[in-house]
């Protein structure tokens, strides 16, 4: 197992953006577990509900379908066209906000105290240099852009899924795409099986996405039938952060510099 623990990259500027993206989803986490499961239910991204365009509410035993003569049917959900998979503990609360609304707020909600660990630790290593080389503004698009691609790509790819879907994943994960190419040969500070070492960025970053493809495929069977890890989510994110610093950094502004001196990684 690789995990990164910081690099050496410095920057002239002070991330503000990736401090306060940090501090929303502590913040926001805090608030969703005082306001328990029906909360997190409410502000999760459904598949189903975003590409029906529709606000599920109550135990998912059953759908309804509008016949030809106007009439509603209920159909058994293991009957209904798509195969739908779900927990049957599972209970769908509505949200006051517009389904599509979700693709915003499940961005920042986790599924447990070491989910939202995990990616904060991933954006504070990579947050600084990329906020810096697009601007904060420019930055932020990035991270809300590839948040909401990796939701549409997991809900696209299992469309009639009722199994809830958050976590800051695909946000981040654009964030590493677009520290990927800017600063490919950075070295990383990384524990190798608890051992630390350095790793050029695009070692690390790369054995990275190549996982998350590789267990993604695995996972594609199951797809949208069970939870855990919404692995088309970071595929997702990690390929609109590429596509956009190819799109939106000038080729002559891109950072391909040589790898700094080996001062204390920047954590």
């Amino acid at each position: 197992m690789v995990i990164p623990i910081g690099d050496y990259q410095p920057t002239k500027n002070t991330p503000w953006v990736t401090y306060a993206l940090i501090l929303a989803n502590v913040l926001f986490y805090i608030i969703q577990i005082s306001q328990g499961q029906s909360f997190t239910n409410a502000h999760s991204v459904t598949p189903y509900e975003l590409t029906n365009g529709r606000d599920l509410s109550g135990p998912p035993h059953q759908l309804t379908a509008r016949m030809p003569d106007g009439n509603d049917l209920e159909i058994p959900i293991q009957n209904a066209p798509g195969e739908v998979y779900f927990d049957p503990a599972f209970q769908h609360h509505p949200t006051e906000l517009p389904v599509w609304s979700t693709l915003l707020t499940a961005m920042f909600m986790h599924g447990s105290p070491m989910h939202l660990l995990g990616n904060m630790l991933f954006l504070w290593i990579f947050g600084d240099n990329v906020e810096e080389s697009f601007g904060w503004m420019g930055y932020l698009l990035l991270y809300l852009t590839a948040g909401v691609v990796g939701f549409l790509i997991q809900s696209i790819a299992s469309p009639d899924s009722m199994i809830p879907i958050l976590g800051a994943s695909g946000a981040v994960a654009g964030v590493m795409g677009a520290y990927l190419i800017l600063y490919p040969m950075n070295p990383i500070r990384v524990f190798i099986l608890y051992f630390p070492t350095d790793l050029p960025a695009f070692l690390v970053i790369g054995f990275w996405i190549v996982s998350q493809f590789t267990l993604g495929l695995y996972e594609l069977d199951r797809l949208g039938k069970t939870g855990g890890v919404a692995y088309l989510a970071h595929i997702g994110g990690v390929s609109a952060g590429i596509a956009a610093t190819y799109l939106v950094i000038p080729i002559s502004s891109r950072r391909l510099q040589p790898s700094p001196q080996r001062t204390p990684p920047d954590f």
